[in-house]
């Protein structure tokens, strides 16, 4: 009989019979019903990154019932409970996934049956996760003598998981099959002695770790030993230099090459000569001039060539010296009248190395000698100079300045400030018609010069063959009807235009043409009349409830004359009228005031010279309404200090102030009996808290709070809780002077004074307490005062 049979007792069992007369023997095949034993042969197959592949065999007793499936498990070597990688597994091996790479672990096989699972088949040591690493990266030739070559290479992609402890290059003789291990390095580039010359090496490169070696890294063509060389390399960082005039200024131009390169210096095209002031010199690896006491002339560009037999290269480097700047070219005086002048000029053809800042404009009367500054800040190249005296000779000058300091002036030729066109000429042909005893009628003809009335352009012409004439207006072909008229004869061409206006004022350009050529010839002419209407859009902007800003730009049409000022007008929409804003704007830009909230305007402005005035520029209608909203209410009310008559509020800021910045806060309150909210503030507040005061003692209070700003009171803030008036109250200090009155077997009397300090509070219960010496515990007493 087995007892307390386990699956270990499964098996065949032998009965031997045996007697004098011989044996005899029976088996009996004995199945124990339980779980299965351990799976065996359990081995680790295959290992990657971030996988690893197991398999097994079954048990060798299952149980008494057939195996049904795997529960696969797996463990870091860090940790001690296993976790469950799969609980049906139907075969004899498994991959395990999602491992983390470089970590150790151990994996486990439990088979199961009807009755359970068995006992676990473990790993004995702990698997790396990990492969052999990539191939290493591009290789490349650094250097190459005569016996050596020396390799570079980069890091594998990925080093399968492990620390990669070394690369181990090979070399093959081209025409030989075998490959020789000839350097193992830790580094990223080796060198490799010992070569025969002229003779042509292959080369690759493999990585090794822990896990084995990886697939080699080959160099795809191969190296011949030999001295080499190499075309020259300029190691320029910037090819630009810039020095102050007067300061010396060092180029240096590292290269490198082999052979050494020849050098040679150009200047702006022409072999540089050395002098007193400039030197090079040149050495292996750099050369470099140096220019003392720079001026203007050493200004250019400079080229640096290097040869050698493997080739050459240049480089081109840019020098600027700063310093004042020439003075303006091509001042020109473009139009004269009899109260302004408008002159233009070219910027400077050398700037000093740096921006022109601004240009200084002067002038004076050829009867002084003193020149008077007109602007010493003009940005433009030209100007407009008015409030010229009619009749007077003036000469202008300009001067062009930058950081370093103010040009010469340029000068034009004495002009004179007057109208470029005359007063009519006389009268002609004046003669009595008819003549009584009291009347007299007399007649006349037109003056010859009407004094500029007539726009008449007069050109004489010639060419062979006659060439064709053509008249054109701001690029345009100008038309022969109404007013306009043009002639043309072999030798003489007009433009004649009767009773000008201010849209005839332009460039007209007469243009000759044959078959030799074309030339043409452009003409300005201004017509004096009243200025177009300022350049549009009339913009409004800053607009509020009461207030908005008008700008507008200059008229394109100035009528010939200074603009002197300008008239601006506003109208409602609902009426016809309009008011009278400004009368005399002198500036492109004004402020209306006193608009009524929600009403909807126009606007319109008008130039005015000295002709009269000049066509509107009107606005779109435009709604008068502030662009922000009233605030959000205040948050967070509470009250953080409180007394019988005062009480401290404190609170938090809008969360929104409604696109206009609060001005201040109002702070009401309410009893608890009381129905009406009172005001705390007469003024606003600026702070988060304000102090209550003039409370009735005994009293329930609760506040509330509303925020400010140009739109006005927002919501009121939720109130805060219902807080009692009364002073807080304190421990009173302990009682003075306590003494022993009188005593007896069984009792004591006691006196002593009031505390000093009551706490705010009628002190009402005393405690009294007393230990005896041959009692350690201490007695106390509370005393009652009614």
């Amino acid at each position: 009989m087995i007892e307390n049979v386990n699956r270990n007792d499964t098996g065949k069992y032998v009965l031997i019979a045996e007697n004098c007369s011989g044996s005899k023997s029976a088996f009996i095949n004995v199945k124990v019903l339980d779980s299965p034993s351990v799976p065996t042969n359990l081995e680790v197959k295959d290992v990657k990154r971030d996988s690893v592949s197991i398999s097994w065999e079954a048990p060798l007793i299952d149980g008494g019932a057939k195996i049904s499936h795997y529960i696969i498990e797996k463990r870091e070597e860090a940790r001690k409970a296993f976790t469950s990688v799969s609980s049906s597994c139907v075969r004899n091996s498994y991959k395990i996934d999602n491992l983390q790479e470089g970590f150790f672990y151990y994996f486990r096989v439990l088979a199961v049956n009807e009755f359970g699972a068995g006992l676990p088949a473990e790993t004995t040591e702990a698997v790396k996760v990990s492969e052999a690493p990539l191939p290493p990266g591009k290789i490349a030739i650094s250097d190459v003598t005569c016996n050596s070559v020396r390799l570079s290479w980069e890091k594998p992609d990925h080093d399968g998981g492990s620390k990669i402890t070394c690369y181990i290059v090979e070399m093959q003789a081209k025409g030989d099959d075998t490959w020789t291990i000839c350097s193992e390095s830790k580094a990223l580039q080796v060198t490799i002695n010992g070569l025969a010359k002229g003779k042509e090496y292959f080369f690759r490169v493999s990585a090794l770790n822990e896990k084995g070696k990886s697939e080699p890294k080959c160099l795809l063509a191969p190296v011949t030993v030999k001295d080499t060389s190499a075309e020259p390399i300029i190691n320029l960082l910037s090819n630009t230099f810039s020095v102050k005039a007067g300061n010396d200024l060092r180029i240096d131009v590292p290269f490198k090459g082999e052979p050494k390169p020849t050098v040679a210096w150009k200047k702006d095209g022409n072999i540089l000569k050395e002098t007193s002031r400039i030197n090079v010199h040149t050495s292996d690896t750099s050369s470099h001039i140096l220019i003392k006491d720079t001026t203007k002339i050493d200004v250019g560009v400079y080229e640096l060539t290097l040869s050698n037999s493997a080739g050459s290269t240049s480089t081109e480097i840019f020098v600027n010296v700063f310093e004042r700047p020439g003075p303006p070219s091509g001042l020109s005086v473009d139009e004269m009248s009899a109260d302004f002048v408008c002159l233009s000029w070219q910027p400077p053809l050398y700037t000093g190395g740096t921006q022109i800042n601004n240009y200084v404009v002067k002038k004076r009367d050829m009867g002084n000698t003193i020149w008077q500054t007109v602007s010493a800040t003009v940005a433009r190249t030209s100007i407009k100079i008015s409030r010229l005296t009619q009749g007077t000779e003036y000469q202008f000058c300009v001067a062009a300045e930058n950081r370093y300091g103010k040009s010469q002036f340029a000068e034009t030729e004495p002009v004179v400030a007057q109208y470029p066109f005359k007063p009519p000429g006389l009268p002609i042909n004046l003669h009595v018609v008819q003549a009584s005893k009291s009347v007299m009628v007399i007649a006349w003809d037109k003056p010859d010069s009407d004094g500029g009335n007539l726009l008449r352009i007069d050109a004489a012409i010639s060419g062979r063959p006659n060439p064709t004439v053509f008249w054109l207006k701001n690029g345009r072909n100008i038309g022969t009807k109404g007013r306009i008229e043009i002639t043309a004869t072999k030798t003489k061409t007009s433009l004649l235009i009767r009773e000008g206006v201010r849209k005839d004022s332009g460039q007209y350009t007469l243009t000759l043409q044959n078959t030799g050529g074309t030339t043409s010839k452009v003409i300005t002419c201004k017509v004096l009349d009243k200025p177009g209407p300022p350049a549009g859009p009339l913009e409004v902007s800053g607009l509020s409830a009461e207030k908005c800003t008008l700008s507008w730009g200059p008229p394109h049409e100035t009528g010939g004359a200074e603009i002197i000022h300008y008239i601006v007008e506003k109208c409602e929409t609902s009426r016809v009228a309009w008011t009278l804003m400004y009368g005399d704007m002198m500036a492109t830009t004004c402020k209306i005031t006193k608009l009524l909230k929600g009403n909807e305007y126009l606007f319109r402005v008008r130039a005015v010279n000295k002709y009269g005035e000049g066509e509107t520029l009107e606005s779109e209608p435009t709604r008068a309404m502030d662009p922000f909203t009233i605030p959000s209410a205040p948050m967070d009310v509470e009250v953080t200090s409180t007394t019988s008559e005062a009480m401290t509020i404190c609170w938090k800021r809008p969360t929104s102030d409604g696109g206009s910045r609060i001005s201040g806060y109002i702070i009401e309150k309410r009893e608890k009996q009381g129905v009406r909210w009172v005001r705390v503030n007469k003024k606003p507040v600026y702070d988060l808290r304000v102090k209550a005061s003039g409370l009735h003692e005994g009293c329930e209070y609760e506040f509330r709070v509303f925020a400010e700003n140009t739109a006005g009171l927002s919501e009121p803030s939720l109130p805060s809780l219902l807080t009692l008036a009364d002073d807080p109250k304190f421990l009173p200090s302990p009682p003075a002077k306590p003494i022993i009155v009188d005593s007896s077997r069984t009792s004591i009397t006691l006196s002593w004074n009031k505390p000093l300090f009551d706490g705010g509070a009628l002190v009402s219960i005393l405690g009294l307490s007393w230990s005896s010496s041959n009692l350690p515990v201490k007695i106390l007493v509370y005393i009652s005062f009614k």
